[in-house]
């Protein structure tokens, strides 16, 4: 039965940097302001009781600590504005209106949510309150905040963030930051770093790569998933599940990353589960983080988008009817591609063909969040015992998502990864079916219910 609970809440209110900050205009670099990073992404943090923390309101040690954070990081309290006279391109204008913040409380307990602390989360929409008129891209808050109290002494920080302003990389760092002052520092360890223009376009912008996630494809057979009847649910791979993907593939592909093994593993099913017809194109965009490919590398402290795109095609047909070394083969070199050069080429093309969003259509995008950080955040009751993405599936398109979380196996004791999914309900049983057949004679993958998480 699923768990139901009531939120209390106050008034949403705006906190505002601790002190004066530069009133100027910052533009965004032209990696941050695609189309494909217009929308608001939310994360979610769950914390225990901890008694040396007795009588402390964590919901007042976050704000001030927020309103003290935002003095370095103050364009996060301005607004996004659309420059006119030119194609779209978005700056902040650092008016310090403030964070949007809203303080509850809910007649739950941490222990209330069970083992398995995973998304979908139980009344998540109570947990993170879409505040009306605070989601618009433009001229509205860029971050929103909810410290939810629950009844044992824990609490919920929840975060909803503007993706053109920051990637996972770039609001680890603002979390962590944040989470420093709470527990006494005056400033951030890691000084942040704005300097969007080192991801601008060339003057002029010549794009030297292929970029096929840039696609324009017509949905002329209606495959966007529907909006209607979805279904989501978690999926745990550890190492009997990993150990049995890695006996599909061929001996050249035994040291290929577990990314890269679940990727076309999910790719494939996940295909199959929507049954294309066998000639339709299908994609598989990863999100590879760029910082560490630039040449020189992005400074340490950049807060911004500094990740790709790429993606790799074929036809439904040829991907299910082929072994998982497949594509697998189409994954690692989609990874691959992202090079200093590929990363200048796709700024280029943000600016000549009008800041195109990524393509939807009979895609599928994954993003690996296992390395990201967020459960190690500490705002002083210690590290969360869940923290990460709030749901699978986000973005302009509701399904088109996964996000790979690192989790432990209450049962096994074992480390692995929880992957979110969202599709439409019949698909979804046509998915567990497919993921099966892969994994026989394990243990069906679906059972989550004796699942703890990890630390990010």
């Amino acid at each position: 039965m699923a768990l139901v609970f009531k939120v209390r809440r106050s008034e949403p209110q705006l906190v505002a940097p601790a002190k004066p900050t530069p009133k100027e205009l910052k533009l965004l670099s032209d990696i941050d302001d695609q189309e494909g990073l217009r929308f608001h992404i939310p994360v979610i943090q769950f914390y225990k009781y901890d008694p040396s923390m007795k009588g402390i309101d964590p919901a007042k040690v976050i704000t001030q600590a927020l309103a003290k954070t935002l003095i370095f990081y103050y364009p996060f309290a301005g607004r996004l504005r659309e420059l006119p006279g030119t194609q779209r391109k978005l700056a902040v204008d650092c008016t310090a209106e403030g964070v949007l913040f809203v303080e509850a409380d809910a007649d739950v307990t941490l222990k209330d949510f069970g083992d398995a602390l995973q998304p979908p989360f139980p009344c998540l929409e109570d947990l993170i309150f879409d505040v009306p008129g605070s989601a618009g891209v433009l001229n509205s808050p860029l971050i929103l905040i909810q410290v939810t109290r629950l009844a044992c002494g824990g609490f919920i920080f929840a975060l909803r963030l503007n993706h053109t302003m920051s990637d996972a990389a770039g609001l680890v760092q603002f979390m962590t930051a944040l989470g420093e002052i709470a527990r006494g520092a005056d400033s951030p360890s890691i000084p942040p770093v704005w300097q969007r223009e080192l991801l601008n376009a060339r003057n002029p912008p010549r794009v030297t790569c292929e970029h096929r996630e840039y696609d324009q494809v017509a949905d002329t057979k209606g495959t966007i998933i529907p909006l209607d009847d979805m279904a989501h649910r978690s999926f745990f791979f550890g190492p009997t599940e990993v150990t049995a993907l890695r006996k599909l593939v061929p001996p050249q592909f035994h040291k290929a990353s577990t990314f890269e093994l679940l990727t076309a593993c999910l790719w494939k099913c996940r295909t199959a589960a929507l049954k294309m017809d066998a000639e339709e194109e299908v994609r598989i965009i990863c999100i590879v983080n760029a910082r560490s490919r630039f040449n020189p590398p992005l400074p340490r402290g950049y807060y911004g988008n500094g990740f790709a795109f790429p993606v790799a095609v074929t036809t439904a047909g040829k991907l299910c009817k082929n072994p998982i070394g497949y594509a697998l083969e189409l994954v690692k070199r989609a990874k691959d591609a992202v090079t200093d050069k590929y990363m200048r080429s796709v700024a280029d093309l943000m600016v000549s063909k009008g800041r195109p969003h990524f393509t939807v259509v009979r895609s599928y995008l994954v993003s690996d969040l296992t390395h990201a950080g967020f459960g190690d955040v500490d705002v002083g009751w210690g590290k969360a015992v869940y923290g990460g993405a709030a749901k699978g599936g986000v973005g302009a398109v509701p399904g088109v998502a996964s996000f790979y979380i690192p989790f432990k196996n209450m049962v096994r004791g074992e480390q692995g990864i929880v992957v979110p999914l969202c599709l439409p309900a019949q698909a979804m049983d046509t998915f567990v079916t497919e993921l099966d057949s892969l994994l026989k004679p394990k243990a069906p993958l679906i059972n989550t219910t004796h699942l703890i998480p990890s630390s990010l």
